[in-house]
């Protein structure tokens, strides 16, 4: 039960995983959700640990890349701002733009992962690139309108899968 929405991996945060883990993972594309995975969705310039992330990505030879179902303005200015490339109106549960991203990019689906916040969006569509998943919590309380909803479905899946010990700690991959 609930398969689609088992991840490669777990972790608190984006900021707490190392990487080696990607590097280990054979990882030269980092896609990375912006709305509760990066920061705040009220966030409009990036925190100081973000700009951090970006350049220990890039310095261990990874493209981070934002992803996101917000609108082109909030992820354009966003990623200008750390100087990364950008997908905006991802349509995520629906992987259809990130499989269109792999190609335009030149990379397979192994060279690829997600990190991001919600299993009904950012699991599913990474499930359905077949690219690895890493789930995190969320980093702020707040969520936008529309993630609400979300989140409603998301809680009895996460309680489920971690029951079932499924889970499983990014430093345990």
């Amino acid at each position: 039960m609930f398969k689609n929405f088992i991840p490669f991996a777990h972790s608190q945060s984006i900021y707490e995983i190392e990487p080696v883990f990607y590097k280990r993972n054979g990882v030269k594309v980092l896609f990375m959700d912006l709305d509760n995975t990066l920061d705040s969705y009220r966030a409009k310039i990036p925190q100081e640990t973000t700009k951090e992330l970006v350049k220990t990505l890039k310095d261990a030879g990874i493209t981070p890349v934002i992803i996101s179902n917000n609108k082109a303005k909030r992820v354009c200015d966003y990623a200008n701002m750390l100087g990364v490339e950008f997908l905006s109106s991802a349509r995520k549960p629906f992987s259809f733009k990130i499989k269109r991203e792999l190609q335009k990019r030149g990379v397979t689906n192994n060279e690829v992962m997600l990190v991001g916040d919600q299993m009904m969006t950012d699991v599913l569509a990474g499930k359905g690139a077949n690219i690895k998943v890493v789930l995190t919590e969320k980093i702020v309380k707040e969520d936008q309108w529309t993630t609400h909803i979300n989140r409603i479905f998301d809680r009895p899946i996460r309680k489920y899968h971690r029951k079932r010990n499924n889970l499983i700690d990014w430093r345990n991959k």
